[in-house]
């Protein structure tokens, strides 16, 4: 079971993190593409790594793919600047790992409207023949 101490930091690298990306990692470089959300922050409880969940949005999967790589290239980066802004004893060492949830809701939701469309097809047919 994780601490109170434990999900509070958590939450303070997940807020973090995100800053990071969209103001100071987006000047600095300019292949991160698309919306790039960070969903979730899990740090150790001996503070000495931190996994960092995120999810991208852009135009293609190449483009998914660059931003992805771009941040995990910058790792070292970000935590250099998480140093700065949490002020810590320790800042863990980062790794970005991705989350498909937002892809997957997106593919549940297709997959519901596509059934709902049919069973619309299936009424409107089924009214017309009485």
């Amino acid at each position: 079971m994780k601490s109170l101490r434990g999900e509070r930091l958590s939450s303070e690298y997940q807020k973090a993190v995100y800053e990071i990306i969209s103001t100071t990692l987006k000047n600095r470089t300019d292949k991160i593409k698309g919306l790039v959300s960070v969903t979730g922050a899990d740090v150790s409880p001996d503070l000495k790594n931190a996994k960092i969940y995120v999810s991208i949005l852009a135009k293609n999967d190449e483009e998914k793919k660059a931003t992805f790589d771009e941040l995990c290239a910058h790792a070292g980066f970000i935590r250099h600047e998480l140093a700065h802004m949490m002020r810590s004893r320790t800042v863990p060492e980062i790794r970005f790992l991705w989350d498909g949830s937002f892809e997957y809701g997106e593919k549940i939701d297709r997959l519901i409207k596509q059934l709902e469309e049919k069973e619309d097809g299936k009424s409107t047919d089924g009214e017309g023949g009485k």
